[in-house]
């Protein structure tokens, strides 16, 4: 496996990849590998740095209801849309949502769309995907918030709002296993958004959704920093004159998967989003040696949730429990 893997990654680096990149989802629809994530961000600043994101160059804005600030990201689409129509319509934006343990469950869901309806239609009209957040839950409150999603992409004339596509948030083999094994699973999820980077990669989790047309989204793709020092980083930011954090977000666009990068400096939102080049303008030396240098197989470092990950989540009940 972890050679399939290695063949994998070198694959990738022949593929020229640009702020422009596109990847296309198991129902047909394209999403922009450069997300712009507004975890954490303040409410009264998320308008603003979204929309300075948008003027940047990103088209693909990730929020949440635990965020509390998805109402303010989609304001920011909307008034980039506005101020700039000659270089983006709606369609060209993705935004993604995501509902937590606390509005799951099939009547839960439902309500919580009802909410998302009221942040955000008014000024973007739909949304184009809506993640089970984590699993935290039930079995049976997770297939309940399934079915409601899944209602609502098969209905996309639904009066309270366009949902495109769904997918899942930290989720491991044995909760998926769990999803396409339900009786009633119609849907399937377009990704599954977890944490990403060198020190966590995931091998077997993607070799499973690989085989099951389902993309990878990257979480905290710079380690909140934490490695920021790694002797083997550093020397490739050296050597390249680029930075640390530059160097993961290649390493995760590499990798093939959609990268998420949060930050609340604006100095910062271009830096990020420069770890990918112009189209055309590819440098396959670098991405051949980030691909070997940071080739860290076996390594699971989990760098947020306390050290705890919860794609193990592995009890059928409420309480919150990883099988370490």
């Amino acid at each position: 496996m972890t050679s399939s893997i290695h063949k994998m990654t070198k694959l990738t680096t022949k593929f020229a990849l640009s702020k422009q990149s596109t990847y296309t989802l198991n129902n047909g629809l394209k999403i922009p590998i450069a997300g712009y994530g507004v975890y954490l961000i303040p409410k009264e600043k998320t308008k603003d740095l979204v929309y300075q994101a948008l003027v940047a160059g990103y088209r693909h804005v990730d929020s949440a209801i635990a965020y509390h600030n998805q109402k303010q990201a989609a304001e920011g689409i909307a008034k980039f849309l506005q101020d700039f129509p000659d270089k983006a319509k709606r369609e060209d934006i993705f935004f993604t949502t995501k509902i937590n343990e606390n509005a799951q469950g099939y009547q839960g869901t439902k309500k919580a769309i009802e909410d998302i309806a009221k942040d955000v239609k008014s000024s973007i009209g739909y949304v184009d995907l809506v993640l089970i957040h984590w699993p935290f839950s039930t079995k049976e409150t997770r297939l309940g918030t399934y079915k409601a999603l899944q209602e609502f992409v098969l209905n996309p004339e639904n009066p309270t709002l366009e949902i495109k596509s769904i997918g899942v948030s930290n989720y491991g083999v044995k909760h998926l296993e769990e999803l396409f094994n339900w009786e009633e699973y119609k849907v399937k999820p377009v990704v599954d958004q977890v944490e990403l980077h060198p020190w966590l990669p995931r091998v077997d989790l993607r070799e499973y959704l690989s085989k099951h047309n389902i993309l990878l989204e990257a979480y905290s793709p710079l380690t909140r920093g934490e490695k920021f020092n790694d002797p083997e980083l550093v020397s490739l930011s050296k050597k390249y004159n680029i930075s640390p954090g530059q160097i993961l977000l290649k390493w995760g666009y590499l990798q093939g998967f959609i990268v998420l990068a949060k930050t609340a400096t604006p100095s910062r939102i271009k830096e990020n989003l420069d770890a990918l080049p112009d189209a055309g303008t590819e440098d396959l030396e670098l991405n051949e040696e980030i691909v070997k240098t940071l080739h860290k197989p076996d390594s699971k470092g989990v760098h947020t949730w306390g050290g705890r990950d919860p794609t193990l989540w592995d009890r059928n009940d409420s309480s919150k429990a990883w099988n370490e």
